[in-house]
């Protein structure tokens, strides 16, 4: 059994975004508490509910277990242990939940959904502030509509260094409903059955970066899809789904790595597909109503480095109701590995600074080394974009910035995904653009005093949003822009380091 200021210590990382710890609660066979759901009763803010090795049944149900914004409530795996939630209709269902920090948690076996996130029905009071940490999610025990992980009404939230695999055959490895604010960055994604993730219903403002997707069945990112109305939140949603990012991820294989489906205004910028099975892009349109529903359009697919070889069947399937002549097509590396006469694909517009038949020179696929060499047609052939500011393995894209999911002049060179590791401080803001708000989030790999402004184009300072010594981890700050649109930047001091990240401000985004 750890003590209370072990623990406190092993949390040091999290305190500033978290709070301080206001007392923890053991869960276990031979502790107080004999399941979550019982220490979650009596959970207040700034609490940790500490979880002990050992195997769980599932069906753990929580309602309106919440946080405040200075004191999160912290469900632990104990240092050392492994604690796997198996079985059951569902491992956890929580509604009606905030302030919210799970790490290292291993969830497998369900028959419905293997973790269930919603806000109870009231869809005016979403569930918000959300961190899942190095969980694992996997070998649902179902073939149909079964999700590793449904989210339906969560608001500002991030899904970090998590593992989806094995999905049920017509799941998602994640399935958002109605969600907004929120962040996927540095998870894996495999043997998925009908996608990797699912943005639909309302969503809006999701960043998807850093993340790779194998071999991840029909869809590997549904842009959009399919929702009942009833289940729309907000209820009158123009659209299933807008303003997505999809940032520096690889995908190999899948029917269709990339799917815009009922979206608009969604950007996929500077990612890596290799070798899909049918088609590269579908632009599609399921919830049909235009004096309601706007039709997939004015979508980006920019930056990309896409390899294909003869057995695809074509590289874009345009469906009906849709204005694929409103999309963006810009500075695309497009390579066919078994014709080197290639044309090109058979895009719906005109494409602008695209590269064919160019061979990319990739590390070794094979082997999941998709870095590319400093002589690589695609280095500093990418459109010199603002965001993402950073590639596939944490590294600064450069100006101008290569093609792709990997910055081919950086430390990254010939280095596989399963060997890199982050170094030094980073700086991530999403959305980015946004309307009016958003998240900002500094990594600090050891503690230091760090000093945050935003200032406009020219360099005048406009607020001060933080000034202080930060632990090292994790440090989140919410950023609130100027009413007047145009780009702001957040400056980030950490010691002599300087960072600037720009931030398009776009009313109505």
């Amino acid at each position: 059994m750890f003590s209370q200021r072990i623990v406190g210590t092993f949390l040091l990382l999290f305190l500033p975004l978290f709070g301080a710890v206001a007392d923890t609660l053991d869960v276990g066979s031979s502790f107080s508490y004999k399941t979550l759901s019982e220490a979650a009763t009596v959970a207040t803010p700034g609490d940790v509910i500490l979880v002990h090795g050992g195997v769980y049944s599932g069906g753990e149900f929580i309602e309106e277990l919440q946080g405040r914004p200075e004191a999160w409530i912290s469900i632990l795996v104990a240092p050392g242990d492994e604690v796997v939630f198996e079985g059951g209709t569902e491992a956890w269902h929580m509604s009606d939940v905030a302030y919210l920090y799970v790490r290292g948690f291993e969830f497998r076996g369900q028959t419905g959904n293997g973790v269930n996130i919603d806000d109870g029905g009231s869809y005016d009071t979403p569930s918000h502030h959300i961190v899942i940490d190095e969980c694992r999610f996997h070998d649902m025990d179902a073939s149909g509509n079964n999700d590793l992980l449904k989210l339906s009404g969560l608001d500002s939230f991030e899904i970090q260094d998590c593992q989806f695999f094995n999905g049920a055959g017509g799941g998602s490895g994640v399935d958002m409903v109605g969600c907004h604010y929120g962040l996927f960055t540095s998870n894996r994604f495999e043997n998925m059955g009908s996608n990797a993730i699912q943005a639909k219903g309302g969503t809006q403002f999701i960043r998807i970066e850093r993340n790779v997707f194998l071999f991840c069945g029909q869809r590997s990112i549904n842009l959009g899809g399919s929702t009942g109305l009833e289940f729309f939140r907000p209820i009158d949603a123009p659209f299933e789904a807008a303003d997505l990012q999809v940032y520096a991820n690889v995908f190999v294989g899948s029917t269709a790595p990339i799917a815009y489906v009922g979206s608009v205004r969604v950007d996929v910028t500077n990612n890596t597909i290799w070798l899909p099975e049918n088609w590269v892009i579908r632009i599609l349109q399921e919830t049909v109503d235009p004096n309601r529903f706007a039709s997939c359009g004015d979508n980006i697919f920019r930056n990309n480095l896409v390899v294909v070889n003869n057995q695809r069947s074509r590289d874009v399937n345009v469906g009906s109701n849709t204005r694929p002549e409103s999309f963006l097509f810009a500075n695309n590396l497009w390579y066919n590995l078994d014709d080197p006469n290639w044309s090109g694909p058979d895009l719906p517009v005109s494409e602008a600074n695209n590269l064919i038949s160019q061979d990319p020179l990739l590390g070794n696929p094979d082997q999941l080394d998709f870095t590319i060499p400093i002589n690589s047609p695609a280095v500093a052939a990418g459109d010199d974009v603002i965001v993402p500011e950073y590639d596939l393995f944490g590294n600064l894209y450069n100006s101008p910035r290569s093609i792709g999911a990997v910055e081919g002049n950086s430390p990254s060179l010939s280095i596989p995904i399963q060997q890199q590791k982050q170094v030094g401080v980073q700086v991530r803001i999403y959305p980015n653009p946004t309307s009016e708000a958003c998240q900002l989030q500094i990594i600090l790999p050891t503690a230091s005093k760090v000093r945050v402004r935003i200032v406009d184009m020219v360099g005048r300072e406009l607020e001060v949003l933080h000034e202080g010594e930060v632990e090292a981890g994790r440090f989140n700050l919410p950023v609130v822009l100027p009413q007047e649109n145009g780009i702001y930047a957040v400056q980030v001091e950490v010691g002599k380091e300087k960072l600037t990240t720009p931030i398009i401000r776009l009313q109505g985004r």
